[in-house]
């Protein structure tokens, strides 16, 4: 995945803010709780500040039909304030991009991984051709602003809001997001941590974490929140269809749950083998996303073999981990 440079947030500026590191550089990893800062977004409260992420938005009378050619989900139709998510893919079925979508009546506005906006606009801008569309990067207008799932947080007005089961992700003008965090208007700030932390107890991938350059949407479970299997017409639907109608794909998505007494966590890409073969064991997978859960404890989404065993013991590095099924073997 392409390195970015990062948009500093002002809100590092905030009392206890610790900058978070490698590709979420830019925001805040918490702000001196990161305990207090999951419980109170699982709650509903606070919000997180996602204003390194990319802000991608498309224009013009043929905005939808022309991304339904493109995307792997079903767009042609959308209506104004549905949220859904969609992939694009290689050639042969390999995810290159993840972007998560709303249409405002007017324009198609989606927020990417950070510094992964360029690359996409350049493949967008190729396949324009003859349909009426304006792409652009709004990425230095607008920051991501997360509310979670019960909040009861007011979006500002004129504010383009992608509301999900999640919770609610805001278009916010860059200029306005200092005073939208010192006026309370979303609660208290909550650390990226906290945010990754309760993406990972939901299972939910992200690209660049649990992707690598030959995932396929089956092997983390984005068939149907992100890949329709009911339409054609775009790029790796081929493989899409093959492996859904024949095959089982090669790597499955799993929840681990992490040997506690660790201090340190197994961080990305850290190899995964049969706890009963130790240190010298055949790798079958590798940690994707690590994190530190406020009632789970340590845990973890990592990608394995599909044939690995469903109630095998795991060692991730020299970590005892116990997985949860996410996608079926």
């Amino acid at each position: 995945m392409q390195q970015h440079s990062p948009t500093t947030s002002p809100l590092l500026s905030l009392p206890g803010a610790v900058p978070a590191e490698g590709r979420d550089e830019g925001v805040a990893a918490h702000y001196g709780d990161l305990f207090r800062e999951q419980r109170a977004l699982a709650g509903g409260k606070g919000f997180v500040d996602l204003s390194h992420r990319g802000v991608v938005t498309v224009t013009g009378d043929d905005r939808l039909s022309w991304l339904h050619l493109l995307l792997t989900q079903h767009v042609s139709d959308l209506p104004p304030g549905q949220a859904t998510e969609a992939l694009i893919l290689s050639a042969h079925g390999h995810i290159e991009h993840a972007l998560y979508l709303v249409d405002d009546g007017e324009t198609v506005w989606a927020h990417v991984e950070p510094g992964t906006q360029e690359a996409l606009i350049g493949y967008l801008e190729s396949m324009k051709f003859f349909y009426r569309v304006e792409v652009a990067d709004r990425t230095a207008e607008f920051a991501v602003v997360h509310l979670p799932a019960g909040s009861i947080a007011e979006a500002p007005d004129g504010v383009v809001v992608r509301e999900t089961a999640h919770g609610r992700d805001l278009f916010l003008p860059r200029a306005d997001l200092e005073s939208y965090a010192t006026g309370g208007l979303g609660g208290g700030p909550a650390g990226i941590l906290a945010y990754e932390a309760l993406r990972i107890e939901n299972h939910r991938p992200r690209l660049g974490f649990e992707t690598d350059h030959r995932t396929i949407p089956h092997e983390l479970g984005w068939i149907g929140s992100a890949v329709h299997l009911q339409k054609g017409c775009y790029r790796g639907q081929e493989t899409v269809a093959r492996v859904h109608n024949l095959g089982k794909p090669p790597r499955r998505l799993v929840f681990l749950h992490l040997d506690g007494s660790e201090v340190h966590l197994p961080g990305h890409g850290t190899p995964l083998r049969l706890a009963a073969d130790g240190d010298g064991g055949r790798q079958l997978g590798f940690i994707t996303t690590s994190g530190r859960h406020h009632e789970l404890g340590p845990i973890a989404l990592a990608l394995v073999k599909r044939n690995v065993p469903l109630d095998a013991e795991l060692l991730a590095g020299d970590t005892a981990a116990a997985q949860e099924t996410v996608v079926e073997p």
